[in-house]
């Protein structure tokens, strides 16, 4: 496919193929059982219980996925062990906890040379193939066939890497996933093998933008608030208090909830900058035709909204709407979408002998507690939905309310039902009795959780716990020392924090050894070596000294305190682990760092350094050159040493990288270094054309 490829080219492409087995559908197929059933796994980002039908959600009609509850079984005890992107798919892959297969948060790297379920399956006779988000990093293994978007994707427009190939599609994100997955198993699978699919749509994650035939829906219906909206955490440890991910605080006005600036609203600080400069970029990815139908949807409410000039409760309800709406919508698209794949299987006598499951990474808050986003151990991001359907084993439309699993059951179960053998390190347990009805006696009957990605995105504190039938139990540290217990049975919201009640304390002794043996039992007792990196004290000879810069730094990070270059605090070199930006870092947007340290008398210099980050998914790149100069009067510059960028724009593990000129031996007051700018995101990058960061920590001279 060439580049900038329409859709409906795309479509025409395969359609012949599609016809044809639409029609040759008729075709009796042998009724005799296959030894190892096709697998296909769909997996939504974010999709919350709560906006699927079949698990009773008032919220939205999910007819297509419903089926899959219909025809299979529907488990209401289903829980993710780390819940946010990356993390889970790691599970999902390995079968093992975040701990063990070093993808503890979204800025790792998944190591690709480890045992995977789907090199397993290949070499059990499966071909395999990972269509949509992938969300990893590195590139997938273990697969004939993968294409992906890059990073978390675009809505509108999306590039997508097809086999180390990039390519820009016209269309919508969640169609074009499907689009590929049946072109994949109509013209490119080897058709006399089982093969193992995963199907995974970005939608319906962050920023919610739905196809332009659904952006009316739901304009005319009043979304019900959830009882637990204006929760004031009352009652809970300051982890519910210090989080950013509320919908009435948290969201940004543009590039969340699409209330597009006009000329005399630009904004004025950093934070509100960035929302405004990704919905700028997410807005420019559509064709004219696709802004028109934007516009002709949103333009006319976002004037009412302005003119209302709503606050307080009043606009965190317009807000919650705005936001609801939009995600529900983005669901419309993956429920029409899972029916397009459903219907391939049924018109190609694949039904009876593949196994579908539709689940999604991690739950989701759709309001509840005031909140969006996941991360938390709390019931809504704990708990992600799962539906199984497999005809010739699993018996139709059960629920199955007691049976508690976990993603990194998938794993196994791939294996057990392609008759491969379980690797004895895998964590989870196949789930293939269970769906069943012949769950195994010895069952588990508490999960464990460990949430790692903090000081971060959304600041919510790191913590671990179990979750029984009954009680959760939960420990908060790092930065805080924390406990929390809920009694799930008499208080499913999750509102009421009993650990200190005297009435609960032979609760809390049993619970805490129940989860001291399943962090032995599953490896995870060595906290220290995820911990974030810690400053660490440098004397120099700049330490408190004037510094001087050409371009000023955002106000973001430190408040823009320039003294941060030179404060000696600094971070071990080597790689980023969950740094906290606002300790001892400066950003610059677009410019380059041109500062100049006052030494306030001439000294003797043997070296200068300066360390800087390269984040790429935060838009964060090293310098492409950093420049030392020295002088005695503040004139007369001398160059040192000089450095092109040590790393590649691409790499996207997240590293702080320190740049060294020593053995200068001269005499000098002033110091300065220029760390060139990238300038702009290039243009494989998601933000590409927008402006890219730059940061360094602490200029050392010794």
């Amino acid at each position: 496919m060439s580049e900038n490829l329409q859709r409906r080219e795309f479509l025409k492409k395969v359609g012949k193929g599609l016809a044809f087995v639409t029609l040759s559908s008729a075709i009796p197929v042998s009724c005799k059982p296959k030894k190892q059933p096709n697998i296909l796994f769909i997996m939504s980002d974010d999709h919350a219980y709560q906006a699927i039908s079949a698990y009773g959600g008032k919220l939205n009609k999910t007819p297509n996925i419903d089926r899959i509850a219909e025809e299979g079984v529907r488990f209401e005890q289903s829980f993710v062990t780390n819940s946010i992107c990356a993390p889970s798919r790691a599970v999902l892959l390995t079968g093992k906890y975040s701990h063990l297969n070093g993808v503890i948060n979204n800025s790792k790297v998944f190591d690709g040379s480890q045992q995977t379920f789907p090199k397993l399956l290949r070499e059990n006779g499966y071909q395999t193939a990972m269509i949509g988000k992938w969300h990893l990093k590195s590139q997938p293994t273990g697969f004939d066939y993968w294409n992906i978007l890059p990073g978390q994707g675009h809505y509108y427009n999306p590039d997508f890497i097809e086999m180390g190939e990039k390519k820009r599609l016209h269309g919508y994100v969640t169609d074009l996933i499907t689009d590929f997955a049946l072109d994949w198993l109509e013209n490119k699978r080897d058709k006399n093998k089982p093969f193992c699919l995963l199907l995974h749509h970005k939608a319906p994650h962050r920023n919610w933008m739905p196809d332009t035939k659904y952006l009316h829906k739901y304009d005319d219906v009043k979304m019900p608030l959830p009882e637990t909206f204006f929760d004031d955490y009352s009652t809970r440890s300051r982890a519910a208090k210090e989080q950013e991910m509320e919908i009435a605080r948290h969201l940004f006005i543009d590039f969340d909830l699409k209330v597009t600036r006009k000329p005399d609203e630009y904004p004025t600080n950093d934070w509100e900058k960035m929302g405004a400069d990704m919905w700028k970029n997410a807005y420019n990815r559509m064709t004219e035709e696709q802004r028109k139908a934007w516009d002709a949807a949103y333009e006319p409410k976002n004037a009412l909204f302005r003119k209302a000039r709503l606050k307080g409760k009043d606009l965190a309800v317009w807000k919650y709407e705005r936001y609801i709406k939009d995600y529900l919508r983005c669901i419309d698209s993956v429920d029409d979408n899972v029916g397009r794949v459903l219907k391939y299987l049924d018109n190609n006598g694949l039904t009876e002998n593949t196994v579908v499951i539709y689940t999604s990474d991690q739950g989701f808050f759709l309001g509840e507690h005031g909140w969006f986003d996941k991360r938390w151990i709390y019931e809504q991001s704990l708990r992600m939905p799962l539906l199984v359907r497999y005809p010739r084993e699993v018996p139709s439309g059960v629920v199955n309310k007691d049976d508690m699993v976990l993603n990194l059951d998938f794993a196994p179960t791939f294996l057990d039902y392609a008759n491969a053998e379980i690797p004895s390190d895998m964590q989870g347990r196949s789930i293939r009795d269970v769906l069943k009805g012949k769950t195994p006696s010895d069952w588990r009957q508490a999960v464990y959780y460990h949430y790692y990605e903090y000081p971060a995105w959304h600041k919510v504190k790191r913590h671990y716990g179990i979750r029984t039938k009954r009680y959760k139990l939960v420990h908060f540290y790092y930065d805080i020392n924390a406990w929390e217990l809920y009694d799930l049975e008499n208080d499913p919201d999750e509102i009421h924090n009993v650990y200190d009640d005297p009435a609960y304390q032979a609760v809390v002794k049993k619970l805490k050894s129940q989860l001291k043996r399943l962090q032995e039992k599953y490896g995870d007792t060595n906290f220290k070596k995820f911990l974030p990196a810690n400053q660490r004290k440098t004397e120099h000879l700049g330490v408190g000294k004037r510094v001087l810069l050409v371009y000023q730094p955002a106000k973001r990070y430190n408040g823009g305190r320039i003294s941060a270059l030179c404060d000696g605090m600094i971070y071990p070199d080597g790689k980023f682990s969950d740094i906290n930006l606002k300790e001892g870092w400066l950003g610059f947007k677009g410019v380059d760092l041109i500062a100049t340290i006052d030494l306030g008398k001439v000294r003797e210099i043997q070296s200068v350094r300066a360390q800087f980050l390269q984040q790429i998914e935060s838009w964060i790149f090293m310098p492409t050159q950093v420049s030392f100069m020295i002088s005695l009067d503040g004139k007369k510059y001398v160059p040192v040493a000089a450095f092109e960028n040590p790393l590649s724009e691409r790499q996207m593990e997240s590293v702080c990288k320190t740049l060294k000129a020593e053995g200068i031996q001269k005499k000098a007051r002033f110091i300065k270094v220029h760390a060139k700018n990238r300038g702009v995101c290039p243009d494989w990058h998601p933000g590409a054309g927008e402006k890219a960061w730059l940061f360094c920590d602490e200029i050392v001279v010794q």
